[in-house]
């Protein structure tokens, strides 16, 4: 079932085409990978689709709705939540209330019963700890729960930021390098995390130059070169492409894509 579509996006930047009609489907529980070489326009696609940037053409379409003009916030009621590549940790708070944090938008923000301190505010903190506490333990956080994000590992913030991101309750999570400057173990645990939230019925699309990542979890992956679709397939389809190969793994792409398989 598709709950992600876009449709023939595009957007220029002072004559410069960064994004040139691209359109894809992303299917529930699906983990959907974009790829291609450096200002092939991902990062901007990512940024269309989340709401940063509006599309100069074409549309976005979430559960069926139109969605191409909305905020990121509003995106974020819908069901639409992502990272980004560069670490958004506050460092001076816990793991849990870093995490606590990606709950807002479904709290209830009356400023009487918080001012009054009603019984309700202190169920609706109770439950937002508890999520907080439930998402930690999802991604392999739950014994750092009380401790610093400062004190944090590089690959747990990572990890830690996915946690925030899957707080507000998300359908479609947009990873933006998830992996970027993990080191091999590292990477690993987020392999898992992502598996294991396409297996709870979330659809994750994924920005990545980690091919071995890449090509291991993706059940599709989307290529694309100077802004527009190079190729879409399965990893066995991308991998074997030959223009895929000529346009973005070059000449050390037939040993990556062997290296993939492991």
């Amino acid at each position: 079932m598709t709950i992600l579509r876009v449709e023939n996006l595009g957007i220029a930047f002072g004559g410069v085409v960064a994004v040139d009609g691209v359109s894809f489907t992303v299917n529930r529980s699906e983990i959907f990978a974009l790829i291609g070489p450096n200002g092939a326009g991902k990062t901007t696609l990512f940024n269309m689709i989340s709401g940063v940037y509006v599309p100069q053409r074409g549309r976005i379409v979430l559960e069926g709705a139109d969605v191409t003009n909305l905020a990121p916030h509003q995106l974020a009621l819908r069901g639409m939540s992502r990272t980004f590549q560069n670490l958004q940790v506050f460092f001076r708070m816990t793991a849990a209330e870093n995490v606590m944090v990606g709950r807002h938008v479904h709290e209830n923000h009356n400023v009487f019963a918080h001012v009054l301190s009603l019984p309700s505010v202190h169920a609706q903190n109770r439950k937002t700890r508890a999520d907080a506490e439930r998402l930690l333990a999802m991604v392999g956080l739950a014994k750092v729960a009380d401790s610093p994000a400062s004190s944090l590992s590089y690959g747990a913030l990572k990890r830690l930021e996915i946690a925030r991101a899957l707080a507000a309750e998300p359908r479609v999570l947009l990873l933006d390098e998830p992996a970027a400057g993990c080191n091999p173990v590292e990477t690993e645990e987020i392999d898992a995390v992502i598996q294991k939230i396409a297996g709870q019925g979330i659809s994750v699309v994924l920005v990545e130059h980690d091919m071995r990542l890449v090509m291991r979890i993706s059940h599709r992956i989307h290529v694309l070169d100077r802004g527009k679709t190079l190729a879409v397939g399965t990893a066995d389809e991308v991998r074997g492409n030959p223009a895929v190969i000529a346009a973005y793994l070059g000449g050390m792409g037939e040993r990556e894509a062997a290296r993939a398989r492991g």
